[in-house]
């Protein structure tokens, strides 16, 4: 078999530091110019909001472009963008939705040959004695890429194998990515960027830890055996960059299914799908904290397989009842009682002065889907709840700075938003309120 990795590494994937940073630091160049033009064209009269709109969509192009090509962090960022297409206007949404659907399926992978000399130095030079691997990856994501194979005992097998010199990748990228937090704010508004790379350089050193990661996926796979609608890979075998898990035979992903799902199977794996969410930490004490729809796995018996468990926010007693507690009195209308809990729980500061009614103005429909017995997600929901709490207005951005979210409660708000805006890509129509009640602490009463 030819070791050459010059020859198999494909054209499109920097395989240096210095060309990733070319590709990242253009981005704010091209976004400079586009703002140039942009206030040039407002001077010439054309009106403030097809400026945007065209700065919107060029700057959308760019973006979704670079952060295609590249592994690493801009790889793991894009991914965690992704998940809140729905939240964008379908003007630009809409030429990109191939791009940010491969954002969350796929990357470029690694030539056989760096393969070939990652499982020597992680499982020792005899390693095709415990193994065998298809050369051909079945898929490949940000910081590495999965060979399904054969277990010496005979059990077929996912091997996940992290990409060398991943960790100096990320944390680079992950930098670098942090500059360009105003320019893709242009693209989102409503979606506080610059917190989520800041809680990705945070979390760097447990996402390359494949010893830490089949820690909480054994425990997953044990206390989510024989469900009858969840299913996760066992694992066989691991070392710090290698993971070998058993096989999991699925036909795709549920970006396959945002795509070109039935209503049927958008409601029926939406409704999985957060039914996972919610009864992890019930069940583990870990909350599943990578919610982008590449891992999550359409299998044959019609369950849904779930990889991928780098990200897990740590809950030893489950999911604060205090949650629970607050989203209880917001749909029984009670914003006196959510307005003193806020301020209890730290989500008011001292010195913040927010009436029950601008809470409920602000939070209320949010609300919404723990409302009803059933509620229909949906791109145009989640887009509106967007523009209107991105508004330049009292009741918009004005309510939004007043409000802080608590460290501990970080990892959970961002988990349960990518969330939501999986949900509103799949159109799906859930018993939301009834996987509240019995998942959630502190909701039911």
């Amino acid at each position: 078999m030819p070791d050459d990795d010059r020859r198999s590494t494909p054209k499109s994937l920097p395989s240096s530091a210095f060309a990733r940073g070319v590709r990242l630091a253009s981005l704010p160049v091209g976004f400079a110019g586009r703002t140039t033009i942009g206030v040039g064209k407002r001077l010439g009269g054309a009106p403030a909001e097809a400026v945007l709109l065209e700065v919107q969509r060029r700057t959308a192009d760019q973006v979704f472009t670079v952060l295609g090509q590249l592994k690493g962090g801009a790889m793991k960022f894009g991914q965690a963008m992704s998940i809140f297409e729905a939240a964008l206007p379908d003007e630009i949404a809409g030429p990109y939705r191939d791009t940010l659907t491969k954002l969350q399926d796929a990357a470029p992978p690694m030539p056989p040959g760096t393969v070939h000399r990652v499982l020597a130095t992680e499982l020792g030079d005899d390693w095709q004695d415990l193994l065998t691997i298809d050369d051909e990856p079945a898929a490949a994501a940000s910081i590495g890429q999965v060979h399904r194979g054969t277990w010496h005992d005979g059990r077929e097998v996912a091997v996940k194998i992290q990409y060398p010199g991943a960790a100096k990748a990320l944390r680079s990228d992950l930098r670098q990515v942090a500059r360009l937090a105003r320019m893709i704010g242009v693209i989102m508004p409503a979606v506080d960027v610059k917190g989520i790379v800041e809680e990705m350089q945070e979390r760097v050193v447990e996402e390359l830890d494949y010893e830490l990661e089949a820690g909480a996926q054994s425990l997953f796979a044990l206390e989510f055996a024989d469900d009858p609608e969840i299913v996760v890979p066992e694992v066989v075998h691991n070392t710090g960059q290698v993971l070998v898990s058993t096989w999991l035979e699925s036909k795709h992903s549920l970006a396959e299914i945002i795509t070109n799902g039935t209503p049927e199977e958008r409601d029926r794996y939406g409704e999985a799908y957060v039914k996972f969410l919610f009864a992890g930490p019930a069940r583990t004490g870990m909350l599943h904290a990578d919610p982008h729809p590449g891992n999550f796995r359409i299998m044959p018996d019609g369950r849904l397989g779930v990889v991928d468990y780098g990200a897990v926010a740590r809950l030893p007693g489950g999911l604060p009842v205090e949650v629970g507690s607050v989203l209880r009195d917001a749909v029984d209308g009670d914003y006196d009682a959510v307005r003193d809990q806020l301020r209890e729980l730290g989500f008011l500061r001292g010195g913040v002065d927010l009436t029950a009614e601008e809470i409920e103005r602000y939070i209320g429909p949010f609300v919404e889907p723990a409302s009803a017995e059933t509620f229909t997600f949906s791109r145009d929901w989640m887009r509106r709840q967007m523009v209107r709490i991105s508004a330049p207005n009292a009741e918009g951005m004005g309510t939004a700075l007043k409000i802080n979210i608590p460290r501990q409660f970080v990892l959970m708000h961002r988990t349960w938003a990518g969330g939501i805006g999986v949900l509103s890509q799949l159109g799906a129509t859930a018993h939301f309120r009834a996987i509240l009640e019995e998942n959630l602490p502190g909701f039911s009463r």
